[in-house]
C-alpha cells in the first residue's frame, strides 16, 4: 500500500507481532516502545500513528498532545487495553482520529489505518454540520394526534405532495409520513403510506396458518373489488390502530455520520431529533442526500 505506519507500544511481543502482520499486508511499519521514542520518530514522516495509551513515562495522551503540536494533520489511532470511554473521549478531544481496544482485530486495524490515510489526503471542508442543522423542525413537519381518523391523515399526506417552502429551504421531496402525537404532544408513532397499504390488507394474511395448512397459497384472483371496499372501511378508523412505532431518536448535536449509520443499521429512513429530552425535529435520508449533493457539487 505504501502507507508508513508508526506503531507505538511498550509490549515487545505485541509490537513485533503487529509489525509482522502489517508488513505482510503491504504497510511500511516502523516501531517505537515509548512515547518519547514515538515523538522522536515523527521526523521519519509516518502517514499514520498507532499509539498505545497506557505506557510508562510519557503516556499515550501526552504523546498525542506533543505529536499534534509537531504535525497537527497526522492521523493518530489510539489503543487501549481497557476500552474505557472517558479515556477515549479524552483522546478524541486531544485530536485522535480513532481508537481501538486491545487485543484488536487485525483486519479492523488495517482498515482503520487505510481509512485514516485516505482522510488525511482530503482537504478539510470546514466545520461540518450537525444533525440539528439539517433536520426539519417539528413545527414544519406534519403532525396529528393519535385519535384522529385515517381519512384526516390521508388528506394531510396528500397536502405534503404540494410544493412548500420552509423557513430556510424548499422541502425538496416533502414528507412521506406523519408524526403521531398523544394529547400531551409527545411523539407516539408515525403513519406512512406503507402503513396505509398494510391497513387494507385482509386480516387473514397476517393470521397464523393452521398447523396442517402450511401449503396454503392466497390467490389474488379472488381480490377483485377488495381494494375499494377495504379503503372505505379504513377511512373512519383511528390512526393509532395503524401507525408504526415512533422513529428512533438521535441527539441534535450528533454528527452526520452517526445519523447515516443509525439509518443504515436499523433500516429506517428518518430519525426524530432530540434536544434537552424533547423532540425538536426530524432528519430524513433525503436531508442527508441533499447535503451529499451539495458537498460534491462544491
Amino acid at each position: 500500500m505504501g502507507i508508513k505506519v508508526l506503531m507505538v507500544d511498550d509490549e515487545e511481543q505485541f509490537r513485533a507481532t503487529t509489525k509482522k502482520i502489517l508488513d505482510k499486508r503491504g504497510f511500511d511499519t516502523i516501531v517505537a516502545e515509548s512515547g518519547e521514542e514515538a515523538i522522536d520518530k515523527i521526523k521519519e514522516n509516518p502517514d499514520v500513528v498507532i499509539l498505545d495509551i497506557k505506557m510508562p513515562g510519557i503516556d499515550g495522551h501526552e504523546a498525542l498532545r506533543q505529536i499534534k503540536k509537531l504535525k497537527p494533520d497526522l492521523p493518530v489511532i489510539m489503543l487501549t487495553g481497557h476500552g474505557a470511554m472517558p479515556s477515549a473521549m479524552e483522546a478524541l478531544a486531544t485530536g485522535a482520529y480513532d481508537y481501538l481496544t486491545k487485543p484488536c482485530d487485525i483486519d479492523l486495524l488495517a482498515s482503520k489505518i487505510a481509512h485514516a490515510y485516505e482522510h488525511a489526503k482530503v482537504v478539510e471542508p470546514g466545520v461540518e454540520k450537525k444533525v440539528i442543522d439539517l433536520m426539519v423542525s417539528i413545527k414544519e413537519f406534519t403532525t396529528l394526534t393519535e385519535d384522529r381518523t385515517v381519512q384526516e391523515a390521508v388528506g394531510q399526506l396528500k397536502d405534503n405532495f404540494s410544493p412548500k417552502v420552509s423557513t430556510s429551504r424548499l422541502m425538496e421531496t416533502l414528507h412521506r409520513s406523519i408524526l403521531v402525537l398523544d394529547n400531551k404532544g409527545k411523539v407516539k408513532g408515525a403513519l406512512t403510506i406503507t402503513d396505509l397499504l398494510k391497513g387494507i390488507m385482509p386480516s387473514y394474511l397476517s393470521a397464523p396458518k393452521p398447523s396442517m395448512a402450511d401449503s396454503i397459497i392466497y390467490s389474488p384472483m379472488f381480490w377483485t373489488g377488495m381494494f375499494s371496499k377495504d379503503v372505505k372501511l379504513l377511512a373512519s378508523k383511528k390512526i393509532k390502530d395503524f401507525m408504526s412505532e415512533a422513529p428512533l431518536t438521535i441527539d441534535g448535536d450528533s454528527n452526520l455520520m452517526d445519523a447515516a449509520y443509525m439509518m443504515i443499521e436499523n433500516g429506517v429512513t428518518r430519525l426524530c431529533v432530540e434536544k434537552d429530552g424533547e423532540v425538536v425535529g426530524v432528519i430524513r435520508e433525503q436531508d442527508l442526500f441533499f447535503e451529499i449533493e451539495k458537498m460534491i457539487r462544491g
